[in-house]
């Protein structure tokens, strides 16, 4: 990925990150949508390109880059592009707002209580468009037990699916585990929860940087964790093995968001635009945002 020279002075505890951010395989247009729905969505949706690309610039990202990033993230239906005088202004379109919005309550919400012991069961029938009923099972939260058979937590609504039966299941207790990691990736989705623990750790016990920085840290922070808790089933603890890290996982995003939320907010109040000028105040929503955690929010 081309870069330009960093406007920020990283904390050493960041500074492995943004490394990272460009050693290796990374879609700036993803970064930008992690940016639009964890800090300018709630501030109206609406940006100014000059604004995008300061920010995007203290990430390393070079405007060249950027402007491609976001021609390509309109012609998907992902933002939409408004223009004033000279000055060009982009806000989450319906695609984008609509999945971000379906998101939100995974990234920053508790994780739903199941008691019920309960599976869903769905079993194709022969004539079944196997691969579109497996993407659409798989958006449901549906795992892939064996081909044609699929399973999720009580409650789970399967899509409509002509010739598919549903069956509900009660797995032995002994077996509730192995079952779950036969449909679920699940030691791939430990394993990527205990990479997020390992690079944010370090961050736990320093203070919040300067404002710019502090944003950058902040759209990191959500963007990691945003791409670990989508790919999560959010399975009762019955089903999961011992030790799952999501819960410690989620206390630390928690922990640093709120440590990062003022100084970031801070330099968006100052310096970021919208089509009617400076951003407006964020709604409430924003700070409601893992409300579930009482945590230190110095």
């Amino acid at each position: 990925m081309a870069s330009a020279t960093l406007v920020i002075d990283p904390p050493r505890w960041l500074a492995p990150r943004l490394a990272a951010l460009h050693a290796g395989p990374h879609r700036t247009g993803s970064l930008i949508i992690t940016l639009y729905g964890d800090a300018i969505a709630p501030r109206g949706g609406s940006l100014a390109l000059a604004s995008l690309l300061n920010i995007m610039a203290a990430f390393g990202i070079g405007g060249g880059v950027v402007r491609t990033a976001v021609s390509r993230l309109a012609a998907e239906g992902w933002l939409e592009r408004r223009r004033i005088g000279r000055s060009g202004f982009y806000r989450l379109a319906t695609k984008g707002a609509e999945t971000f919005t379906a998101a939100t309550e995974r990234i920053y919400g508790p994780q739903p209580e199941r008691h019920d012991p309960a599976l869903e069961l769905v079993v194709l029938g022969r004539d079944s468009a196997r691969d579109t009923a497996r993407e659409a099972l798989a958006a449901a939260g549906f795992g892939s037990l064996a081909p044609g058979v699929f399973v999720a937590p009580s409650g789970a609504q399967p899509p409509l699916l002509p010739g598919a039966l549903r069956l509900r299941a009660t797995p032995h207790p002994g077996d509730a585990a192995a079952l779950a990691a036969l449909a679920w990736p699940l030691e791939e989705v430990a394993d990527r929860y205990r990479q997020f623990l390992a690079t944010w750790d370090a961050a736990a016990s320093a203070p919040a940087p300067e404002a710019l920085t502090a944003l950058v840290a902040r759209v990191l922070l959500i963007h990691d964790y945003r791409r670990v808790v989508l790919r999560d089933p959010l399975l009762p603890s019955a089903l999961l093995p011992a030790g799952w890290p999501q819960p410690a996982a989620r206390a630390l995003c928690a922990r640093l968001w709120r440590r990062l939320l003022d100084p970031s907010e801070a330099w968006l109040d100052a310096h970021a635009r919208a089509e009617s000028g400076p951003l407006p105040s964020p709604d409430p929503g924003l700070r409601a945002r893992f409300a579930d955690l009482v945590e230190d929010h110095s």
